[in-house]
């Protein structure tokens, strides 16, 4: 599975190690994935999503199901 939020979309991105010669060489920045089980009580199952730190606390303040929808209207998630 590739390193992408399944909410966020946030993904690898690339840039450079920079040294104190001044000399760059190529890097990558990962983001913050965890792997979390959520409930969803509509549905009456839990569901395990790969998701940023950013995405959790998302899911904390707008709720799990608000968060799916809007996820699945941007392409996010199937």
């Amino acid at each position: 599975m590739s390193r992408i939020c399944q909410i966020t979309g946030k993904k690898v991105l690339t840039g450079n190690n920079v040294s104190h010669s001044n000399i760059h060489t190529k890097r990558k920045f990962y983001p913050n994935l965890q792997t979390k089980k959520f409930y969803i009580p509509e549905e009456d199952k839990w569901i395990t999503l790969k998701v940023s730190t950013s995405a959790i606390r998302t899911i904390n303040k707008n709720g799990i199901s608000a968060v799916l929808k809007e996820a699945r209207v941007k392409g996010y998630l199937k």
